[in-house]
């Protein structure tokens, strides 16, 4: 069902494309070829054809967007996942022992030496 959704997110993009491509940013675009006043049905419309037609793409693009992640893969299957295996190399490595604190040398404490007694 994933596969059938990503294909329908592609083909909504290509034509969401499409329809883009033929929008003209100064408000022409279709009906710019179809200006002769002779015309019965005329293509005055036309720009709000093809403006429909871009947010009724857009709103089925953000749809098929959204179902698909009910539909994605688990990731039971017997392929691991990136993260799987990065938090499987993880668990698995060994941690280094803490070096043991070293004791500082404590300094002898030296004795006063022995006067001889002088008499």
């Amino acid at each position: 069902m994933f596969l059938f959704i990503a294909i329908l997110i592609i083909i909504a993009c290509v034509f969401l494309t499409l329809v883009v491509l033929i929008q003209n940013p100064k408000g022409g675009g279709i009906a710019a070829n179809f200006i002769a006043p002779q015309q019965i049905m005329g293509a005055k419309r036309s720009t709000d054809v093809v403006e429909k037609a871009t947010w009724i793409l857009a709103v089925i693009l953000i749809s098929f967007s959204l179902l698909s992640n009910f539909f994605r893969p688990t990731g039971e299957s017997e392929t691991a996942t990136p993260e799987s295996r990065l938090k499987e190399n993880i668990e698995n490595t060994a941690t280094p022992a803490a070096p043991a604190p070293q004791q500082q040398a404590q300094p002898a404490q030296q004795q006063p030496a022995a006067q001889p007694a002088t008499k």
